[in-house]
């Protein structure tokens, strides 16, 4: 998908623009949201977004599979279908080419899970950033650390997954698509992160409605883009 990079959104500490974070320390509560939502007055397909997955941190394959499982849930309560394409790092002479090596189609987009760097001015208070409309980036680090901080490791997924959808909402919602409910508030607090914990911090009914359209948008778009290849 060629496209330009506008903007870069970073998943940061509150008094920035677009910023987000996780202020407290996990709790030990999992709960399980419904994932058979109907969409009254929808009769278009599910839309399909295929995420391109990067995995540049020490996150294990096993936790990395289970962020992606509950950010797919994530979205799927949103009306949302995520396919996730693990794509390897290293250099790419080494490899066979594959579905990753390509240019980015409409419904594509890039997600990088990035270990922290080195320095940084707001230390593990940030946990990912934007660059609309195709491209997130996640500090698998910074969410490892408050996991370890409270004592709940086991949660990695939870946090790393709800980190992840949060970024992938910013690619369909536009950068500046945070609300004072729901996985996109810019701060999370105590009852945000039981929330999360629970499985019921999600999308808004109105962000969802919007990310399905964005989503389809681009699917009509892509579909447009195949008919004139094939023609």
């Amino acid at each position: 998908m060629k496209a330009a990079i506008r903007h870069r959104h970073p998943l940061a500490v509150q008094n920035l623009s677009g910023a987000f974070v996780v202020a407290v320390g996990l709790v030990g509560i999992l709960g399980v949201a419904s994932s058979g939502t109907v969409f009254a007055g929808e009769n278009e397909p599910v839309p399909i977004l295929t995420v391109q997955v990067y995995n540049y941190s020490q996150a294990a394959p096993a936790v990395l599979t289970g962020a992606e499982r509950e950010a797919g849930r994530i979205l799927g309560e949103a009306g949302l279908r995520a396919v996730w394409l693990e794509c390897p790092v290293g250099p790419s002479s080494l490899m066979p080419k594959g579905p990753c090596d390509k240019e980015l189609d409409a419904t594509d987009v890039r997600l990088r899970v990035l270990a922290a760097p080195t320095q940084h001015e707001y230390q593990d208070s940030v946990f990912g950033f934007t660059i609309h409309p195709a491209f997130a980036s996640v500090y698998y680090e910074y969410a490892m650390r408050r996991a370890k901080t409270d004592h709940a490791e086991s949660e990695i997924t939870i946090v790393l997954g709800g980190v992840i959808a949060h970024e992938l909402g910013h690619l369909l919602l536009g950068t500046n698509g945070h609300s004072r409910a729901g996985i996109m508030q810019p701060r999370w607090e105590p009852n945000q992160v039981q929330q999360l914990m629970m499985g019921s911090l999600l999308f808004t009914p109105e962000q969802s409605k919007l990310m399905r359209e964005e989503a389809r948008t681009r699917m009509r778009l892509q579909a447009k883009v195949s008919f004139r290849k094939n023609d």
